[in-house]
């Protein structure tokens, strides 16, 4: 298979998706098929998880993609960033029950694969959806960015392709899905965060939340913890009056744009935050709009994944994007 469009600037990439109608036609006669001959069955939750090589890409990849969107992580034992990213991916295939597949691929064994999907760098993240390859992202990223390419990718799955995912096996054993949870404990290092949150010393906290990340990247309290303390460290020394008067009288500065977001968020105007990022995302382009964006995934970071705000302002993100 030869993907298309594959330039790795920023997140999915939707023109890769301009054969839509024709992808969603072969993956709606593939289900058909598979209906015909009694339907897919329930898969474990280890089986979301699985190893690919260049033999087996049109079986495991291409032709499950008619079902399921596959995300393609390239990684390598040598490298480090993938021993980071390919754990916080297993849980996220988990804990998304059976919404993707994921498909690990080691480069030093399957070079033909790196080379045609144009691979200069690990660890890369591609998807393959109803037949069709889209770039992810590039490099050990924040898992607020992650989940937001997926659920942008889910959604276009689903949308533009009718894909639903496939069925998990809740009584099913999980295999290694345990060894992604997150490790610890971390008491002492979180305990020192909260006691320099409440002296003040907001470095002192952003230090000792990197600490437990160091050692656990994708720890849920300590990133809710470091996105939190990062956020005040920004606008404690700012005017407010000035920053808000600043972006009031220029709308197209993305600097002013991002300060007042801040701001919005810590007076507890969720919302307004939300919807000040989302229209800058939506009116600019470039560096612009990636920093607009990026800022509106860390504040989400800061309310937490399941808030419904959180939910409302990611949707609206995906239709000023693409």
């Amino acid at each position: 298979m030869q993907p298309r469009n594959m330039s790795m600037s920023g997140v999915v990439d939707l023109a890769a998706v301009k054969a839509a109608g024709e992808a969603k036609a072969k993956a709606e006669q593939a289900r058909a098929e598979a209906a015909r001959q009694g339907g897919s069955a329930a898969v474990s939750p280890s089986a979301l998880v699985i190893d690919v090589d260049e033999a087996g890409f049109e079986r495991d990849v291409l032709q499950r993609s008619a079902e399921v969107p596959v995300v393609l992580d390239f990684w390598a034992e040598w490298c480090e960033p993938c021993k980071q990213l390919g754990p916080l991916l297993e849980r996220l295939a988990a804990e998304y029950n059976g919404r993707f597949l994921l498909a690990k691929i080691d480069v030093d064994a399957n070079q033909m694969l790196m080379q045609q999907f144009g691979i200069q760098g690990i660890p890369a993240v591609f998807a393959v959806v109803a037949g069709q390859a889209l770039p992810l992202f590039q490099g050990a990223v924040p898992e607020a960015q992650i989940r937001e390419t997926l659920d942008q990718l889910i959604q276009i799955g689903e949308e533009r392709f009718g894909l639903t995912g496939i069925a998990v096996d809740a009584g099913a054993p999980e295999g290694g899905a345990e060894a992604v949870l997150p490790v610890g404990p971390y008491d002492a290092l979180l305990e020192a965060a909260l006691s320099a949150l409440d002296a003040g010393d907001l470095p002192g906290a952003i230090q000792a939340y990197k600490n437990v990340l160091a050692d656990d990247p994708a720890h849920p309290e300590a990133q809710l913890g470091l996105a939190q303390a990062e956020l005040l460290a920004r606008v404690q020394d700012l005017d407010p009056t000035a920053v808000r008067r600043n972006a009031a009288e220029n709308p197209a500065d993305v600097t002013a744009q991002i300060a007042a977001a801040d701001l919005d968020l810590v007076g507890g105007h969720v919302q307004d935050a939300f919807g000040r990022l989302v229209e800058t995302v939506r009116r600019t382009a470039g560096e612009d709009r990636d920093a607009a964006r990026l800022r509106l995934l860390e504040l989400f970071e800061v309310i937490g994944a399941d808030d419904p705000r959180v939910t409302a302002a990611r949707q609206a993100l995906a239709r000023v994007l693409f």
